[in-house]
């Protein structure tokens, strides 16, 4: 059964400024500049001032249940790309190891880091970091990095590529459970902070 009419709002922020054009969406903010293609999704995508505030509105006329998931979709999209040129994001990920000690060192200011001594093997594992995103050490807490960006799927494919680059071959994993996890999700900048 379709449903006739589906509509969803999203209020941009003061500080935030939303370009949508055929589709292609661009977020200025201080931050930075995110732009997404939302092309592919079968909505009613457009820039509306609802009480003198501007707002997001995504309609959908007709729409089946996977074209009406695509208003939700759409919403997150954007309140994430608003966060991401606001506040940024940053994931905390750990160094576990239980013998041998995970060596790393970040070269190219942030964007390559190099791991060593990963179960005593002598290869040396280099993962290079999505455009936009930094990694550090954090000068806190030992063992630990802090990878962090604006926009939000990259930080979180980088860090899913340092976590896949050690991975325990050829033993139990339920014992060898050394590897670099992610340990925390938050943002860079916190206004209750």
């Amino acid at each position: 059964m379709r449903q006739i009419y589906n509509t969803r709002e999203l209020a941009i922020p003061d500080d935030v400024e939303v370009d949508i054009k055929s589709k292609v969406v661009t977020v200025k903010g201080p931050r930075g500049t995110l732009t997404r293609d939302l092309s592919h999704l079968q909505v009613d995508l457009y820039k509306t001032e609802v009480d003198g505030k501007s707002t997001i509105k995504v309609d959908v006329w007709y729409g089946t249940s996977k074209r009406l998931a695509g208003t939700r979709t759409v919403v997150s999209h954007i309140s994430n790309m608003i966060l991401g040129v606001t506040r940024g994001y940053k994931y905390s990920m750990r160094l576990v190891y239980a013998h041998f000690p995970i060596n790393i060192t970040i070269e190219d200011a942030g964007k390559v880091i190099e791991i060593r001594n990963f179960l005593g093997e002598r290869r040396v594992r280099t993962v290079k970091m999505l455009e936009g995103v930094t990694i550090n050490k954090d000068k806190a807490v030992k063992d630990q990095l802090l990878i962090e960006g604006n926009d939000i799927e990259l930080v979180s494919r980088s860090a899913a590529h340092v976590h896949q680059s050690c991975l325990v071959r050829a033993k139990d994993i339920r014992k060898f459970l050394d590897g670099i996890y992610v340990n925390g999700k938050g943002h860079i900048y916190n206004p209750e902070d």
